[in-house]
């Protein structure tokens, strides 16, 4: 690729991010940033832990995150829904980074020590939930994208909606559990922490009952998401997006 090619292609993929940005309704992409930020904080602590299966804090809030990728893909494609999530993880980043800062700063006033702890973050949990995220994310969004291509009769149905967000989050769940686990709690944690670990078959059945425990939460939530993308078409949310050269 040519120098001009190159720049022109970098100058098309900013346009189409700005207006990416302006075209999906606020409150989605917000909820998105939210849950993933909050998925990295509640993954900090472990509720449940025996030998044949672990759980992290992020299992109660991941299953938004996935929803928010399901509803995007179907609207504005895998290509869209990898932006954003992209997008969100630096967000993240940024975010944890004024985390970081804050715990640093001593302070007089109180023992503040749970606080820095907590919002001071694990460095390895950090690189371990965005590696998970981003791997999940793009794994999550193109088997969206080719569950759809089954059904090419009633593409924009309530049924194919449905196994379009039940098997891609299932499996992009799975690969987010999984890949988080080995690398924070199978990894690193038996050298940061004391000798505190999961073991491999802790981690696949974590992400196997997590990624089950997030389907169901799809499940209960996705005529939520159906709705919602059904209104976006009705009402020709992201035009500008879609007219994109």
């Amino acid at each position: 690729m040519t120098s001009e090619k190159m720049k022109n292609s970098i100058k098309k993929n900013i346009t189409e991010y700005k207006l990416l940005l302006r075209a999906i309704p606020t409150t989605v992409v917000t909820l998105f940033v939210v849950s993933v930020i909050c998925m990295n904080l509640l993954a900090n602590k472990t509720l449940l832990k025996l030998d044949w299966i672990a759980l992290d804090g992020g299992i109660l809030i991941s299953w938004l995150s996935f929803m928010c990728m399901d509803i995007i893909t179907k609207h504005f494609g895998p290509k869209a829904s990898t932006l954003i999530s992209i997008h969100a993880v630096i967000i993240n980043l940024l975010t944890c980074l004024i985390f970081y800062i804050v715990s640093a700063i001593p302070s007089t006033a109180d023992d503040y020590t749970a606080f820095d702890s907590i919002f001071g973050g694990t460095w390895f949990i950090l690189l371990g939930s965005t590696v998970a995220f981003l791997a999940s994310a793009v794994v999550n969004n193109v088997l969206n994208w080719a569950v759809g291509l089954c059904f090419k009769n009633d593409p924009d149905g309530r049924t194919a909606y449905m196994m379009r967000a039940y098997i891609s989050t299932f499996a992009g769940q799975f690969f987010d559990n999984f890949i988080f686990s080995v690398i924070v709690f199978y990894f690193f944690a038996p050298i940061y922490w004391d000798g505190f670990s999961w073991s491999i078959l802790q981690c696949a059945m974590c992400a196997l009952t997590g990624a089950v425990a997030e389907l169901i939460m799809e499940i209960l939530f996705s005529p939520i998401g159906y709705r919602i993308t059904k209104k976006w078409k009705e009402q020709n949310v992201g035009r500008e997006y879609f007219e994109i050269p």
